[in-house]
């Protein structure tokens, strides 16, 4: 159950001269302010003549027409009012409490039971009364709705003594007829055309005055509480539902009719007949007891009692309600499907002791068309009347005034704009109403929402504007208005803007609004270097952000303080460093920021740094990572550098080949094999080092082989690698005969090996060699196939060697011809100015070098050492190949 969320309105809940319940207000009061939901109701006490007649009476019963109330008394008075409380009349027709009241349905006569036993029917209009005498107290009565039309005064009643009668005029005069009986008292009773709905101890009954029979009984809800703490009430919604409430328990009754035909013998259709039955159509538990029901549209209106003994839950039959533990009646507004829509509580007087039964809720009739919505249209709405015996309480749905000063009073000042625009009011009223929401908000510290009221409240004012940004700024609240200024129609002062903005920057918990701002705010409207000024002064504070580093960035670069803005960006690893320095050409200043833009973005800054090795170089680079914190990978970094170096240029990093082994080795291995082959600028015996700490084997066997320890290398490929083809390619390589002698003994005991060395050695070894050397009874896999194999390569091999030598014996024979040829066609050189004793060759006419030895070297194409050709005395140099005189 949900405890009470609200208090009435319109002075219900305050009595001046009740002292004791100040408190009790004050605490009401602070729940509505914490409420949200609206109320559906507002309240008022009944005033006019209402007060002085409780003041000496109580009020016991109570019924409304269209036309008047009726109020009954416990001192037997029953005082016709109208809607203001005033009183029309009085009828003093009882002795004892008046415990029903009922209007015929044009509301000409109202009828009256009480405990003293008498049924009293006066006419409203005339001096007509009527007086049934029953003897027992007689605690409900219904009269007939069309009573004032019809000649035959007909009523329904019953009391402590169990019987429901029916009371009607006849030509005799007036007859009772017993409807029911035997059942325990009749509590409550209601006619609706043709339809009598009463209640007793065992529950509901329904009876048709049109078929003359009883067509419903609903039980009485089990477990609920005697009647002397809670009556039953039944209310017709309609002509065809009705509703019961009893105890904590409400029932939706419908009446339904369903058609039959009887069929006679000859299967020919007789007679067809209606009869009426009653359908649960909805069912509520609440956790309270129900004082009093009526319908609200589709929903329903119901007076709870709650007291200290029911707070744990509904009271038993059995349990008794202490006086003066109760607490103040609440209206809850349900659904059907026990949805609540609202729930308000009404202090009234003397509240704290009254019981579940001493309260009466009655509704003036209406037939709710014109309900939508949760507003009432004007002159068709209901009105509810709650009665205790001190009071008597108004509620009537709330109309748009009404809903406005709700908002208002809550600070849903949004809705309330929207629904004073819907109700197409004046502008004026409008800038009042907006006024004073905005003043209110201000005193209530609502400072956010008023500041999104603004643009709607101010609308185009700059005078307006610029008061209240200065205003919030002297409440140190301007971060809450910023999002909403103007910056354009109107355009503000451009020291409103720069107040904005230093005020942002002031307040870390801003700091995300001042970056935003600074981005869409246009820069003109605003001194740049004011603000920047501020926010230089906040970065050295201790309260300096992310975000508020980020703003001075973006104002550097607004101001064209690109070098400002870079370093800003760097330090917060901003994803968009990198284009930053292409668009403005910062490379100069980046070479600084190595570490943080390889944190930032390793692939991109080794891609810049390498393109511009020239700015940065790679020393630097290197010299910066080294020295970089723990938090990052240097060594990793490091080899994402130099390796993507080298790929570019394979000298630009020489000097750090030596640690690029190393880093090789940790994390690429299957690059360094060649980057060892490609590289001549590292030390073999370092980098042999680290790859036998990192057991990488070919790695190995190439820097032996560099190193010049072949017979080494060669037992890594045959020990560890066991890689027979690498081995003999290894040997291959080396062009040294012995270590074929080392590779044939090291493999003679390895059957496998001794066969692919069998496969292998063609041209390189002889095979029979290899056989001769294999140990007695060593059994070698696939040997004969292998043997055919040699013996057929060898074969082809001596084939081939033959036919290569037939191949140049020919061309040797050709070109000697060919250069015979080319030697007869002698050509005669005369002697040359200044150059005695020069012989040349009479094909490529070079100059023939002439000894006085007697030994002539021919330096040129056909030069040979050749002893002096000689005549006689006197030396005569011949060309070799032409034999012509040389001098």
């Amino acid at each position: 159950m949900r405890r009470s969320s609200r208090s009435p309105e319109n002075g219900v809940d305050g009595d001046d001269e009740r002292e004791e319940e100040e408190e009790d207000e004050d605490e009401e009061q602070s729940a509505v302010d914490e409420s949200d939901e609206e109320p559906r109701l507002k309240y008022q006490r009944m005033e006019g003549n209402v007060p002085s007649l409780l003041s000496a009476d109580a009020a016991s019963s109570i019924a409304v027409s269209e036309r008047m109330i009726a109020l009954g008394t416990r001192g037997g008075v029953v005082h016709i009012l109208d809607f203001q409380g005033n009183q029309i009349k009085e009828f003093r027709s009882h002795s004892a409490t008046v415990n029903d009241l009922c209007f015929d349905s044009d509301g000409e006569f109202i009828g009256s039971c009480s405990d003293d036993g008498l049924i009293v029917i006066n006419s409203l209009f005339t001096d007509e009364s009527f007086k049934f005498v029953y003897h027992r107290p007689m605690k409900a009565l219904a009269l007939d709705p069309s009573c004032s039309r019809k000649s035959f005064r007909r009523f329904v009643t019953g009391g402590l003594a169990g019987h429901l009668i029916l009371c009607a005029k006849t030509w005799l005069g007036y007859r009772d007829k017993i409807l029911h009986y035997g059942e325990g008292p009749i509590h409550a009773v209601k006619w609706r055309t043709t339809l009598i709905a009463w209640a007793n101890d065992t529950g509901v009954k329904i009876y048709d005055m049109g078929n003359d029979q009883r067509i419903a009984f609903i039980e009485k809800p089990r477990g609920n509480p005697l009647v002397d703490m809670s009556l039953p009430l039944l209310i017709w919604q309609d002509d065809t539902v009705l509703v019961i409430g009893w105890g904590s328990s409400i029932k939706v009754v419908a009446i339904r009719t369903k058609t039959s035909q009887r069929v006679d013998a000859m299967e020919k259709p007789a007679n067809v007949s209606t009869t009426a039955y009653a359908d649960i159509v909805a069912s509520v538990q609440t956790g309270y007891l129900i004082s009093g029901i009526a319908p609200y549209g589709d929903a329903l209106v119901v007076l709870a009692y709650i007291s200290e003994k029911l707070t744990g839950g509904i009271a038993s039959t059995n349990d008794t309600l202490r006086q003066g533990t109760a607490y103040r009646p609440e209206v809850h507004m349900l659904t059907w499907k026990n949805e609540e829509l609202s729930s308000d509580s009404l202090p009234v007087h003397g509240f704290e002791h009254y019981l579940a039964k001493d309260y009466v809720l009655a509704h003036s009739p209406f037939n709710g068309s014109s309900y939508a919505g949760g507003q009432w249209a004007a002159g068709d709405e209901p009105m509810y009347y709650i009665v205790c015996p001190k009071d008597v309480v108004i509620a009537r749905p709330r109309d748009a005034e009404d809903h406005i000063s709700w908002l208002l009073q809550h600070g849903f000042h949004e809705k309330a704009l929207a629904a004073v625009e819907a109700g197409q009011e004046h502008n004026s009223l409008l800038d009042e109403v907006g006024s004073r929401y905005l003043d209110h908000l201000v005193v209530e510290r609502k400072y956010v929402e008023a500041a999104s009221l603004c643009p709607k409240l101010l609308r185009g004012s700059t005078s307006a504007w610029e008061r209240w940004v200065f205003h919030f700024a002297q409440l140190r609240q301007l971060p809450c208005l910023v999002p909403y200024m103007p910056t354009a129609n109107p355009q503000l002062s451009d020291t409103a803007y720069e107040v904005a903005l230093v005020a942002l920057a002031n307040d870390a918990s801003f700091h995300k609004e001042l970056l935003t701002t600074i981005k869409t705010w246009p820069p003109e409207i605003y001194s740049v270097l004011h603000v920047i000024s501020a926010v230089e002064t906040q970065i050295k504070s201790a309260s300096a952000t992310e975000l508020l580093k980020e703003a001075l960035a973006e104002l550097y670069v607004i101001n064209k303080q690109y070098e400002k803005a870079f370093a800003l960006y760097a330090d917060m690893m901003n994803p968009g460093v990198f284009d930053f320095i292409e668009n403005h050409s910062l490379h100069d200043f980046a070479q600084d920021k190595v570490v943080q833009l390889m944190m930032l973005d390793l692939r991109k800054a080794v891609a810049m740094l390498i393109q511009h090795r020239d700015i940065t170089s790679v020393s630097e680079v290197i010299s910066q990572l080294r020295s970089c914190p723990e938090k990052c990978d240097k060594n990793y970094f490091l080899h994402e550098y130099l390796h993507s170096l080298f790929e570019v240029d394979s000298n630009a990093g020489k000097d750090f080949h030596d640690l690029q082994v190393g880093l090789y080795a940790e994390y690429e291995p299957r690059l360094l094999l060649p980057f060892l082959q490609s590289s001549q600028h590292y030390k073999l015996d370092k980098a042999y080092e680290i790859c036998v700490r990192k057991d990488l084997l070919r790695e190995q066997v190439f820097i032996l082989g560099r190193m010049g320890n072949a017979r080494k290398a060669l037992s890594v490929i045959i020990n560890k690698l066991e890689d027979i083809e690498q081995a003999i390619e290894f040997v291959s390589t080396q062009h040294d005969d012995e270590l074929w002698e080392v590779l044939i003994s090291q493999c003679r005991h390895k059957p496998e090996m001794i066969g692919a060395l069998l496969e292998h050695t063609v041209g390189n070894l002889d095979p029979l060699y290899i056989v001769r050397t294999v140990p007695e009874g060593l059994r070698i896999p696939r040997l004969r196939d292998r043997l055919i194999k040699i013996i057929t390569d060898y074969r082809t091999e001596t084939s081939l060697r033959q036919g290569c030598n037939d191949i140049l014996k020919a061309d040797v024979v050709n070109l000697l011809i060919k250069y015979y040829k080319e030697a007869r066609r002698a050509v005669y050189m005369g002697s040359m100015e200044g150059e005695k004793n020069s012989v040349r060759c009479c094909l490529c006419l070079d100059r023939l070098s002439r000894q006085d030895s007697g030994v002539v070297v021919f330096f040129c194409c056909h030069a040979y050492h050749l002893p002096c050709l000689t005549s006689g005395a006197a030396a005569t140099t011949r060309c070799v190949l032409c034999t012509t005189a040389a001098g």
